[in-house]
């Protein structure tokens, strides 16, 4: 791992899934891109934002973005690490329920995931 490749002063670029929110859309958990703060939905959400930041960016680590995790993920090879503290909020907020957000996840969001459906 390259810690000089992890900006540790960033600050997340909100509290929610930057593509998700642009087109109303919702994700399950969150997770943290640790070189520039991008906040993308996990591969358990329809869209996968998170990992398709990696892959548009090259930016390989990230951290999780869910309430009392701190875990990194490094996409290259496929491992979680132990990476440094970094700036706040380290988390969704502690109200924002998961999956999220409140108010457009679909009562058949189970479903969804399980057919890879469509995000509405």
């Amino acid at each position: 791992m390259t810690e000089s490749q992890i900006n540790p002063t960033v600050p997340p670029s909100g509290t929610g899934c930057v593509e998700c929110e642009e087109t109303g859309s919702w994700w399950v958990h969150l997770r943290r891109c640790a070189v520039c703060g991008h906040i993308g939905c996990c591969d358990s959400s329809l869209n996968k934002h998170a990992t398709a930041h990696f892959h548009s960016s090259g930016h390989r680590y990230v951290q999780s973005f869910e309430p009392g995790e701190d875990w990194f993920w490094d996409y290259v090879t496929e491992e979680t690490f132990t990476g440094p503290p970094l700036a706040p909020p380290t988390s969704r907020p502690d109200d924002q329920p998961s999956p999220g957000p409140r108010g457009r996840v679909p009562a058949r969001w189970r479903e969804l995931l399980a057919a890879g459906g469509a995000a509405g």
